[in-house]
């Protein structure tokens, strides 16, 4: 088959990885950064242009898109779904994971466990946002970061009520979630393929002081067997977005599992070398069931 990774750079490990697994796999794959496809929209022919030429006969695309070229990496995702190329991850189900708010309600509509979580824009409404989640010490996020960062915790009312009337002032959209005092320092990353989850680490992070686990801020990730309770909730938070290939985050607490974000383009390095999975020829044989059994159909339906 032909594939195309949407990648920023072929040298990135997990584009790395996900090349290595396609190839050995017998696959023909081209990596090509988002940002050099062009769109050409006309009447039943969408097409991209690479370089000058047509991109044709592409089998799969592998969407490697990161937050900061969010916009138009969807844009070109789409223009690959339009032309019948079968996406590993839909451009709607990043979009529905990459708004921090719309993936809370969706999960919230589905039951899937998180924090008490609450957003508004007024400062008159920050008691209330505060009560709702249970009063400090409460976590506040901005609904843009990445990585950890624009995560602040609040240790009381007053210092939360800074905090967000700071955020508000720079225009800055934010959550804020009850923090979950079990879990401060440690959280689970389910991978999920499919409808399973391949491979899972816990996250620590032994700083003083430091209440996040990314390992972009100094944990380290550490092998572990999830319960069947952890891996249904993975599970269905990725499905209820409608990602295939998804890093469900989860925090440890006393009521069960609980949600703290979804990634759809997760990182392989860190849960490869705590798991000692091969995670990306997982997401390649997955690829190939899917396109498998498409074919499968369009030979029926022949």
């Amino acid at each position: 088959m032909k594939v195309v990774i949407l990648s920023r750079r072929r040298s990135l490990y997990s584009t790395k990885r996900l090349v290595e697994a396609a190839t050995a796999r017998g696959h023909n794959v081209q990596v090509i950064d988002p940002l050099r496809l062009a769109i050409s929209l006309s009447r039943r022919n969408p097409k991209l242009y690479y370089g000058g030429r047509v991109l044709k006969n592409v089998d799969a695309v592998i969407p490697r898109i990161g937050a900061s070229i969010t916009a138009y990496g969807l844009a070109v995702l789409r223009q690959f779904e339009m032309a019948g190329t079968f996406p590993l991850n839909e451009s709607q189900a990043i979009a529905r994971s990459r708004d921090k708010l719309r993936c809370l309600q969706i999960l919230s509509r589905e039951e899937v466990g998180m924090p008490e979580t609450a957003y508004a824009r007024q400062p008159g409404d920050i008691a209330k946002v505060l009560e709702v989640v249970g009063g400090a010490p409460v976590v506040i996020k901005l609904l843009e970061g990445t990585q950890g960062k624009g995560v602040v915790l609040a240790e009381t009312n007053q210092a939360a009520s800074s905090v967000i009337e700071a955020f508000h002032d720079l225009d800055q959209n934010i959550l804020v979630q009850r923090f979950i005092k079990e879990s401060s320092g440690r959280d689970v990353r389910a991978f999920v393929v499919g409808r399973r989850v391949v491979a899972a680490m816990e996250r620590r992070n032994s700083t003083p002081g430091e209440f996040r686990s990314n390992l972009h801020r100094g944990g380290e990730g550490f092998p572990i067997k999830l319960s069947r309770e952890y891996r249904q909730t993975a599970i269905r938070a990725a499905s209820a977005l409608g990602l295939d290939v998804a890093g469900v985050d989860m925090l440890i607490s006393n009521e069960g599992p609980m949600i703290m974000e979804v990634n759809s383009s997760p990182g392989l390095e860190g849960i490869e070398g705590a798991s000692g999975v091969d995670v990306a020829t997982s997401i390649i044989r997955h690829m190939e069931r899917i396109l498998g059994r498409r074919h499968a159909r369009n030979k029926i339906g022949a």
